[in-house]
């Protein structure tokens, strides 16, 4: 089964290679979408709690929240965000009792804009 949770962040960046605006400082809030997979479990019939769930990617979050995202990966893309995060989830829950792995993450950029990566 999967199971779902979203949050956001905000956070800075600049893309020097872009070719329009973007190359310049600016800023975005940007909306997270984790889905996870497992089996559900016999003693609390769920495949995880979520509030657990969002908790962990709340911890992951905190690396890019209100930061300069230039200064933590090295080409901040929405692409290349959605990578780092999935990184650093599929270590947090590898590292949890929570019995679940990581299925994708949509990483939003703004509200019209998403890319999506799956483990």
């Amino acid at each position: 089964m999967k199971l779902g949770v979203a949050t956001d962040f905000s956070a800075a960046h600049s893309l020097p290679r872009h070719p329009g605006k973007c190359k310049n400082l600016h800023g975005h809030t940007y909306k997270v979408e984790v889905v996870v997979e497992g089996e559900k479990k016999e003693d609390t019939e769920c495949v995880a709690d979520f509030s657990e769930v969002k908790a962990l990617v709340e911890e992951v979050l905190e690396l890019v929240d209100h930061k300069f995202l230039n200064e933590i990966i090295s080409y901040p893309t929405s692409e290349n965000i959605a990578l780092f995060l999935r990184e650093k989830l599929e270590k947090k829950l590898k590292d949890s009792n929570l019995g679940v792995t990581l299925y994708s993450i949509k990483l939003w950029e703004g509200k019209d804009k998403w890319v999506m990566v799956e483990s």
